[in-house]
């Protein structure tokens, strides 16, 4: 069973590995909690079955205006069952009263989102992946 929490209480380092896989310089598991514990909103998804999280999903948000989901992961084997779409549905049902919700994506996962109703526009990005370690 997956279990969709709001909260880190009771999730140990442990089971917070084996994600951003494909990062060249990916966060530490501790820089990965910082991450979701900083983040305006965050929602994982744990497997209950094998007491792992298994998915993510961030927000960065004034709470009116704009919202952003930088980051969304879920992990290899589990891909392709749903998860995926219910942690961004739950965020936006969390960023519901913002004006707009923005994402970001690799390009092969553009379709992934026009799917969930998102279209895309031009923007731009610098990266500081040292930042990370």
């Amino acid at each position: 069973m997956i279990d969709y929490r709001h909260s880190l209480d009771g999730i140990t380092n442990e089971e917070l590995h084996g994600f951003f896989a494909g990062w060249p310089q990916p966060p530490s598991v501790f820089k990965f909690r910082e991450i979701l514990k900083k983040s305006f909103a965050f929602i994982v998804a744990y497997d209950t079955k094998t007491k792992n999280v298994i998915g993510f999903v961030t927000a960065i948000s004034d709470g009116i205006f704009a919202a952003f989901i930088p980051l969304l992961e879920v992990k290899t084997e589990y891909q392709r069952k749903g998860i995926g779409r219910e942690l961004v549905r739950r965020m936006e049902s969390r960023l519901s009263g913002n004006y707009s919700i923005d994402i970001v994506c690799n390009h092969e996962l553009e379709s992934f989102y026009a799917d969930l109703g998102y279209t895309s526009l031009s923007g731009q990005a610098k990266r500081f992946p040292k930042s990370l370690s």
